[in-house]
């Protein structure tokens, strides 16, 4: 069984973008320090545009094989038109919205979205599969999470998009590891309590 991890960056008080989504203001903190964990962890999470730039094409994957994201994630891509962010994964956006997509390696999940991400999970395969956002997906897959890694940057967003847009419901989670950079980041491992 693969997982389905919620990679995710945040406030400190668990904020993933302002009130509409962006996030912009923690781009400061993607220092040549944390840019050698990404190569050494993470290196598919960084889009495929990102990588290019950063000379990481030929960096295998370590982690995931599969992405998924849901619209509003997505459309932040499509705004500089860019149809296919992660091209180097697979790519699934969750939508009800897009009619149809607009890139071959994206796959649209319009319907049961839970229960296509148990078919995923259930798929023979080493790696895992990677929740990319938004707020809204990450709170209905909240069943379907088996592990949360949360980069906390030091900014306080007072209020926006928290990391789970869902109705209340304490989810036990098992702390794993944390690793703290010298500029403030903190990346916090955590298991799901099953």
């Amino acid at each position: 069984m693969r997982k389905l991890t919620y990679y995710v960056a945040c406030s400190i008080d668990g904020f993933i973008g302002d009130p509409k989504g962006d996030a912009s203001s923690m781009y400061q903190f993607v220092n040549e320090e944390f840019l050698d964990y990404l190569r050494t962890e993470y290196p598919e999470t960084v889009s495929a545009e990102g990588r290019a730039a950063l000379g990481m094409t030929d960096l295998e994957h370590r982690r995931f094989d599969t992405v998924v994201q849901g619209r509003g994630s997505y459309q932040v891509a499509l705004d500089v038109n860019i149809t296919s962010p992660y091209g180097h994964l697979r790519e699934y956006v969750a939508s009800r919205t897009l009619g149809e997509s607009p890139d071959a390696n994206v796959t649209l999940i319009t319907e049961d979205v839970p229960g296509a991400i148990r078919k995923l999970k259930a798929e023979d395969g080493e790696l895992g599969i990677w929740l990319c956002g938004g707020s809204q997906l990450a709170g209905e897959l909240l069943d379907e999470i088996d592990e949360l890694v949360i980069k906390t940057y030091p900014q306080v967003y007072g209020s926006g998009m928290p990391m789970f847009g869902a109705d209340f419901a304490v989810t036990d989670f098992a702390l794993e590891s944390v690793r703290a950079f010298d500029n403030g980041v903190l990346v916090r491992t955590y298991s799901r309590k099953r």
